[in-house]
């Protein structure tokens, strides 16, 4: 019996790219949270600040265009 060698369905380097996209996914997601009031009744005008309004989802799309990008490559 010959033990064939099972390749995996991705290279290294393709495995590399998507846990970067998932670190940016993330850090996105992280970045968006918080910006709440404690109280309801009183609205707090962070919600609306750079960080949570342009730099978080640019972070979250450009995971998700790194993850796109790291499962079309080829495979080394």
């Amino acid at each position: 019996m010959k033990k064939e060698k099972k390749k995996l369905l991705f290279g290294k380097r393709n495995y590399q790219l998507m846990i970067l996209g998932l670190v940016f996914i993330a850090l996105g997601f992280f970045l968006m949270s918080g910006g709440g009031s404690d109280d309801p009744n009183v609205f707090n005008d962070e919600i609306y600040n750079f960080r949570r309004i342009r730099l978080a989802p640019f972070l979250v799309v450009f995971g998700f265009v790194i993850e796109a990008y790291a499962i079309m490559k080829n495979p080394d």
